[in-house]
């Protein structure tokens, strides 16, 4: 394949080519599948440089990855701010951040994959790392203290809730992905369905620690029903 010919960048335009490197390394990845195609010198034909030209912003072929996965989830975070901005009530908020995930990783297979595959150090947490943890987390833990605020759940159980909010949005989305024919609904009933029953679960589970024991639940939930019939009749 020949190389596209680029004019001679003005001064400062290297913020600008970077962008463009990146866009056109996420452009391969999702044409291909995965990475085996983002070599160095494809991206550079794609955007019409010399491989050296991408040596000058990114030092090998990981670090370019590591960039298209940053800017991924930097792209996620915008997606969940724009679907939450006019919900004020926390816990609709908390259903509809995961809600706005598993939409964006539907939409967005091939990336989704990819930046969520890149296995992470807690010792030392990658740029990648680092922008999910800025944006996207940071939307549900502080979307989450607004309940134990409110009194839904304890203060000290906030990370746990997220992390289970966050693990039952990834897994609705990956499933949804591997399995499309299951049923999800058009408008994503099942995986809100599955979002509501994390969150008001756990907050059964705080405000009846009793409930943590199987028969002890069981038991709690058939007095709430009995009760439930008998107020209907």
């Amino acid at each position: 394949m020949t190389t596209r010919r680029r004019a001679r960048s003005p001064r400062g335009a290297g913020e600008i080519l970077a962008e463009e490197i990146i866009e056109a390394a996420g452009d391969l990845l999702v044409e291909h599948g995965d990475d085996t195609a983002m070599s160095i010198r494809a991206v550079a034909t794609r955007v019409g440089v010399t491989p050296p030209s991408i040596y000058l912003h990114f030092a090998d072929k990981g670090a370019l990855l590591d960039a298209v996965c940053a800017r991924y989830f930097e792209r996620l975070d915008a997606q969940l701010d724009a679907a939450t901005e006019d919900i004020t009530d926390p816990l609709d908020r908390a259903l509809q951040l995961g809600l706005a995930y598993i939409r964006f990783a539907v939409a967005t297979p091939v990336l989704y994959r990819v930046a969520f595959g890149k296995p992470a150090d807690a010792a030392h947490p990658s740029k990648v790392d680092q922008v999910l943890t800025a944006s996207a987390y940071t939307r549900f833990v502080d979307t989450v203290t607004e309940l134990a605020d409110e009194g839904m759940f304890d203060h000290d159980e906030v990370k746990d809730v997220v992390l289970e909010l966050w693990a039952a949005a990834h897994g609705i989305a990956s499933l949804m992905l591997a399995k499309p024919g299951l049923g999800w609904g058009d408008q994503f009933e099942r995986a809100e369905s599955m979002l509501k029953a994390v969150c008001l679960g756990r907050a059964v589970m705080t405000v009846n620690a009793g409930t943590r024991d199987s028969e002890t639940a069981r038991s709690w939930l058939m007095t709430l029903r009995s009760r439930q019939d008998g107020e209907r009749s």
